[in-house]
């Protein structure tokens, strides 16, 4: 069975006053749900005290899985498995080794940071989250409150309060 919450949302056309009510909310200590925009915007995340992604470090980590499968891989298939002299090289030609050992770490880092990602953020094949509004992805900036946490009329007397161009309440 789905949790449902019931929820009062507030849409602002410039990220500029979305910024302004966040920073208001933290001052008076408001608990908000979630902000949604249509694009990444400067400095929110501080705001809302989220931390910088780790994403990043399971990157890098996968690129070296990549570098570590190419060399290795190379390494033992010319020197133990198959040593063949091609062109006059050496069985361990280490400059040869370089462009699949390059691409290898950039397939490894790009296919495990996607699949981290999704994972992370519980997306994938079947997965269906609802939409607050549409116009979200297209133009406006939202914040969200849940009504269990903060109280329906306050939350609505603050988005009146910062500016919000339209407020609605929705259970999703």
């Amino acid at each position: 069975m789905a949790d449902y919450k019931d929820i009062v949302y507030g849409l602002y056309d410039d990220e500029e006053d979305l910024l302004k009510a966040v920073k208001i909310a933290g001052d008076k200590h408001i608990d908000i749900m979630d902000v949604y925009t249509p694009f990444p915007v400067h400095g929110l995340d501080p705001l809302l005290g989220l931390s910088e992604s780790r994403l990043h470090i399971a990157g890098f980590i996968y690129g070296m899985l990549g570098t570590l499968t190419a060399f290795l891989g190379m390494t033992w298939i010319f020197t133990k498995d198959w040593p063949i002299i091609f062109g006059g090289k050496p069985h361990w030609a280490v400059p040869s080794f370089i462009p699949i050992t390059f691409e290898l770490t950039v397939l490894f880092a790009s296919i495990g940071m996607v699949v981290t990602f999704y994972l992370v953020n519980g997306l994938g094949p079947g997965v269906v989250n609802p939409t607050i509004d549409l116009r979200i992805t297209d133009d406006k900036f939202c914040i969200a409150f849940d009504t269990a946490e903060t109280d329906k009329s306050s939350a609505e007397s603050f988005l009146r309060s910062t500016g919000a161009s339209e407020i609605h309440a929705k259970t999703i």
